[in-house]
């Protein structure tokens, strides 16, 4: 994410492909895909999130979600807008001192809901993060190896799986037609390695059953 100058949330925009996999299977072999060059050793992180919504779930029916979430360089308040052209919008402001929803981030959910919030789901991830880097060490995308347990805490349903994750970087192509292409070689990189399709379109949608 980048900072606001003004103060306001992080902002970036989170173009990503995800993939089942089964527990154990060896992470792919990365440098294969064309402008891979290298891949940074993987670094553990323990994210714990809560997401929250309106009783009637209006942030979910407008493709939104709001969560707290610890752990991980971005630990903080965040809401994922809808999805677009292929990438959602993700705004960011820091924990602040309690669980409270803070005014900036009311303020924002605002625009889809002013009814009152409460908690959905919890999802807990431990992962491992990798840099795909280019040749001149900038950062083609970012892959993660997520092993997820969540718990719908509204129907009280718990669930746990592995997925794979990868989402483009700052040295990613930016033209579309090379985009798709760059992700047509991670996909193949992938389901080399023993990934499949992805059954579910986000961990909060799978989380409750979706």
């Amino acid at each position: 994410m980048t900072g606001s100058a003004d103060g306001g949330p992080s902002r970036s925009v989170e173009v990503e492909r995800k993939f089942d996999v089964d527990a154990g299977t060896p992470v792919p072999e990365w440098t294969g895909v064309p402008g891979v060059a290298s891949v940074s050793p993987g670094e553990e992180r323990h994210l714990d999130a809560l997401y929250l919504d309106t009783a009637d779930t209006a942030l979910a029916r407008n493709g939104v979600a709001l969560r707290r979430r610890t752990g991980g360089p971005d630990a903080g308040w965040h809401i994922k807008g809808p999805l677009v052209d292929g990438g959602r919008t993700e705004l960011g402001w820091p924990l602040g001192e309690d669980d409270e929803l803070p005014d900036p981030v009311a303020a924002e959910v605002a625009q889809w809901t002013t009814d009152s919030l409460s908690p959905l789901a919890r999802i807990v991830n431990d992962r491992t993060a990798y840099a795909l880097l280019d040749a001149d060490g900038g950062v083609l995308a970012e892959f993660v190896d997520d092993h997820v347990r969540t718990t719908d805490l509204r129907a009280g349903d718990e669930r746990e799986w592995h997925e794979w994750e990868v989402e483009l970087g700052p040295a990613a192509p930016a033209a579309p037609a090379e985009r798709e292409a760059f992700f047509a070689a991670v996909q193949e990189a992938a389901f080399a390695a023993g990934a499949r399709s992805a059954s579910s379109a986000s961990k909060l949608a799978r989380a409750l059953g979706h």
